[in-house]
């Protein structure tokens, strides 16, 4: 295939994959920055199995619009927070390019930062995430955490102090906590036991290997799996998943971002979890309705719905 044919295609949303026989939920997604309207998204979304979507806030705008979208459509529900990105460009104004486009798995932010608006902006930011956070169809807080891949030392600080924050609101307000945790395992599940994590924890797009799982599994944390589980180089996800006991495993697309073989670099969206959900299947060695069946349950668990 010419160079120009493969620019073509990057851009071309893959074809709809076989149905799944038992629908399931996408635990991870960001409808708000995929194509086309919601309607078309859970509708191509239900045509294959994929019945059910936790529509996730990364800032206050995008936190907004997920409680709203989740008020309207039954089969939507809704996690709001600041990505642990965001924090640090609300108090310190884009330290270490924090506002640069972050790629798969990083944070987007569709508002743009407050220019450098000290601690005050961020409890600012923060009451109203609590705020919606109260609201019957929002689920979740999140996704917050970590994230030292993009955010340099100066912006560490009001990371934590956001991540730290956020746990106590999903605490106070009895929701699930969604985490974000990009190369920063150790500090992630240190600040957890500090704080006391809530009773329904989940590790969206997890990223830790097998050690990093039975860890979780301890604590009774949940690990959702995107399509990078399917990445030929993800042999040490892979080997998370077969370690991880069933009960706690969800599966998400974290669209439009991450998607599975064999389009990576295409748009991604819910409606192709079926071929993750497939290669999870046979990461474990059961049938995809056995491991549809197991998904659709933790979820339901997982967010309390």
């Amino acid at each position: 295939m010419s160079t120009a044919a493969k620019d073509a295609t990057k851009d071309t949303p893959p074809p709809l994959p076989a149905p799944l026989r038992v629908a399931v939920a996408d635990s991870h997604t960001h409808l708000d920055m995929q194509g086309g309207t919601v309607e078309e998204g859970l509708a191509k979304a239900a045509s294959v199995g994929v019945t059910t979507v936790v529509q996730v806030g990364c800032d206050v705008k995008g936190s907004r619009w997920a409680a709203e979208t989740a008020a309207a459509y039954e089969n939507v529900h809704a996690a709001v927070a600041l990505h642990p990105n965001e924090a640090p460009r609300i108090v310190l104004g884009d330290p270490g390019g924090t506002s640069q486009p972050p790629g798969a798995g990083g944070g987007r932010s569709r508002q743009g930062a407050r220019a450098g608006g000290g601690e005050a902006a961020l409890d600012e930011a923060l009451a109203e995430i609590e705020e919606l956070a109260k609201l019957a169809h929002v689920k979740a807080v999140g996704e917050t955490g970590l994230d030292y891949f993009r955010t340099g030392p100066d912006g560490m600080a009001a990371q934590e102090r956001s991540f730290r924050a956020h746990i106590e609101i999903a605490k106070r307000q009895g929701k699930a906590l969604v985490i974000h945790d990009r190369e920063a395992h150790a500090d992630v599940l240190r600040i957890l036991r500090e704080e006391g994590a809530p009773e329904r924890t989940v590790f969206h797009c997890y990223s830790g290997d097998a050690e990093m799982a039975r860890a979780c599994a301890a604590a009774g944390y949940y690990m959702s799996f995107a399509g990078t589980v399917t990445f030929k180089n993800a042999r040490p996800l892979r080997e998370a998943l077969a370690v991880a006991p069933l009960e706690l495993v969800l599966v998400e697309t974290d669209a439009p971002y991450l998607t599975p073989a064999p389009y990576r670099g295409r748009p991604n969206a819910p409606y192709l979890i079926p071929l993750t959900v497939r290669a999870m299947a046979a990461v474990r060695g059961i049938d995809e309705d056995a491991m549809a069946t197991a998904l659709a349950a933790n979820t339901a668990r997982a967010f309390a719905y």
